[in-house]
């Protein structure tokens, strides 16, 4: 039976399918960690107390990043060269969702403006995140090689988007509320384009890696337009919602150290 979990327990068991996976998902979450310090380093002065979370932001990121590099070697395996067709977080840069690059290269100040689209791009990139890294949590969390990453990685991607839901509500009380909206809906829909191609051009990847037959390349790109198709009709709201998280101040502490995993 074709499922999520069988799906990517393929992926876990080749190495190589297993690398490109690792490898993607490293670059994703150093380059985000990069994006966070620059604009930590960057902040209004009137926002500058919110430039410790994001500092905590990308240093969770760049952690990430690190164990996947770091389960990567616990395998004896190498990180692969990015196929820019499945770099999700260069071609959201590159689609304008998030702060341009140029932009955060330079040494001037971002305004408050920028900072609430930072806030708004990141509510939604995140929700992709947590619900992803809950789907692997639901089926791997207890495994013996990536459950204990799986189960950190998630308590985290859960951290961000409270962190979003609440800075977000604090810049709507203060007069933004029709800024992020528009924001939050532009952002959404085209995260949902993107994240259908990437999700094609990374199958196309894994089935050509693991001899997968037509029949079944053919079903599971069918399952991504049929996904694709339902979040543009419906589904993307979820990802503009603003409600008050559990989880206050989530991003408040030090970011917690990468475990070892040799």
């Amino acid at each position: 039976m074709l499922s999520a979990k069988s799906l990517f327990q393929e992926i876990l068991d080749n190495d190589e399918s297993f690398r490109l996976f690792c490898s993607i998902a490293a670059s994703g979450e150093t380059q985000g960690g990069w994006e966070n310090a620059r604009i930590a380093a960057l902040v209004p002065e009137d926002e500058r107390a919110l430039a410790p979370k994001i500092t905590r932001h990308g240093a969770d990121e760049d952690k990430h990043g690190r164990i996947f590099n770091a389960l990567m070697k616990k395998r004896g395996l190498r990180p692969v060269e990015v196929p820019p067709e499945t770099d999700y977080t260069m071609l959201l840069e590159r689609h304008g969702i998030g702060l341009a690059h140029d932009k955060l290269k330079s040494d001037q100040a971002l305004t408050v403006q920028d900072i609430v689209t930072y806030l708004a791009h990141s509510r939604v990139t995140e929700q992709r995140a947590s619900e992803q890294m809950e789907l692997l949590r639901k089926h791997f969390a207890d495994h013996p090689d990536i459950g204990r990453a799986v189960r950190m990685i998630s308590d985290d991607e859960d951290n961000h988007l409270a962190y979003c839901h609440e800075e977000l509500l604090r810049f709507a009380a203060a007069g933004h509320g029709r800024a992020i909206q528009r924001t939050l809906r532009e952002a959404a829909l085209a995260e949902i384009r993107m994240y259908r191609d990437v999700s094609l051009a990374v199958m196309d990847h894994m089935g050509r890696i693991l001899g997968w037959p037509g029949a079944k390349r053919w079903f599971l790109a069918a399952a991504i337009h049929a996904v694709y198709v339902y979040e543009r009709l419906a589904g993307w709201r979820r990802m503009v919602s603003l409600q008050m998280p559990e989880r206050r101040d989530a991003l408040g502490g030090p970011a917690s150290s990468a475990p070892e995993f040799a």
